[in-house]
């Protein structure tokens, strides 16, 4: 992070951050509090260690993170992270058309264990098959890997596919109140076709959410094989954001030994920090996105499909079926 970065976020958090001196000490200026917050996330050092590397008290430090927390996600969500409009959506099914070769797609979904250190009182509810415990960011990533929607807090116990069933995101899909654009053909085709998200096989298929077909489907068949190709492709790119956020904020290198409700806060403001940093760094136009190869390797595919026999409905499966045509008909 540049000083003129560190400058901005200050600008626009300073007035909720400042304290007043008293005639018994001056207080920690906001300066110091934006940087004891952001030495944490960055390195996930404990308290005490920043408490010494300060010189302030551990519990000072608490404070002081959970508040530029707040401050954080109170003056920056809305700018960083805000509910997403069509016009965002439509820029992202523009991205991923003109840099992943896929149309209609408006963000790649995904959820990724963040681990905790045990809660009291829980059990096994944060117990996950990682064999740790952890509570699920999940999240749709734009072609920029920049977060669109996200969605913080379930149990670790829980798959991603329910999660995201149970999520207010997905409740407002279902009622088609996420301002998703309106079908449109796909290219050079004729029938309109509806904007989707993608995710791995972890997901049921929707008619706005495509997933990939089963291995045993798509290894007998070439057509699948290719729409599965294409859209493992494409899918990446919620991964590839995960790897970015965990490198540049590497608290979450280690187990996060705060409560859970100061953990989602602490998440969601990497978040948004994430997104600040990629829109002024700019790195979407100076990343090469190029892939040397149109197809993930044969291992990664293998991996990530595998057979899910649970039911959909008629209108998903045709609406796969359109992508899978003009997959076979623009290899």
């Amino acid at each position: 992070m540049s000083s003129e970065n560190f400058d901005e976020i200050l600008t626009l958090i300073k007035e909720d951050i400042t304290k007043t001196d008293t005639n018994y000490r001056e207080a920690i200026s906001a300066e110091e509090r934006l940087a004891v917050t952001l030495r944490f996330l960055a390195t996930g050092d404990s308290f005490s260690t920043i408490g010494h590397s300060f010189r302030i008290g551990f519990e000072t430090v608490s404070a002081i993170v959970t508040e530029v927390c707040q401050a954080i996600c109170r003056r920056m969500e809305n700018i960083y992270l805000p509910e997403p409009t069509r016009t965002i959506w439509e820029k992202s099914a523009k991205g991923f058309e003109d840099i992943w070769r896929f149309p209609n797609c408006i963000g790649s979904i995904d959820g990724k264990h963040v681990t905790i250190k045990c809660p009291n009182k829980t059990g096994s509810q944060h117990f996950c098959y990682l064999h740790k415990f952890s509570i699920v960011l999940m999240a749709i990533v734009g072609p920029d890997y920049r977060f669109i929607c996200v969605d913080i807090g379930d149990y670790g116990k829980n798959s991603d596919g329910g999660i995201f069933e149970n999520s207010h995101m997905c409740q407002r899909f279902e009622a088609g109140l996420m301002n998703i654009p309106e079908d449109k053909p796909l290219p050079g085709q004729s029938t309109p076709c509806s904007h989707v998200l993608i995710g791995d096989e972890a997901f049921a298929l929707k008619p706005y959410l495509m997933r990939p077909f089963p291995y045993r489907q798509s290894k007998i068949d070439t057509r699948k094989e290719n729409y599965n190709m294409r859209l493992c492709k494409a899918r990446r790119v919620v991964e590839n954001a995960f790897g970015i956020l965990v490198q540049k904020w590497r608290i979450f290198f280690r187990p996060i030994a705060t409560k859970v409700e100061t953990t989602i806060l602490i998440i969601k403001t990497t978040c948004i920090l994430h997104n600040f940093l990629r829109i002024k760094q700019s790195e979407c136009e100076n990343f090469d996105f190029s892939d040397p190869s149109d197809k993930p390797s044969q291992q990664s595919v293998l991996r990530q499909l595998q057979s899910d026999p649970r039911r959909t409905t008629n209108l998903a499966f045709s609406i796969r079926e359109q992508f899978v045509n003009f997959f076979n008909l623009n290899k």
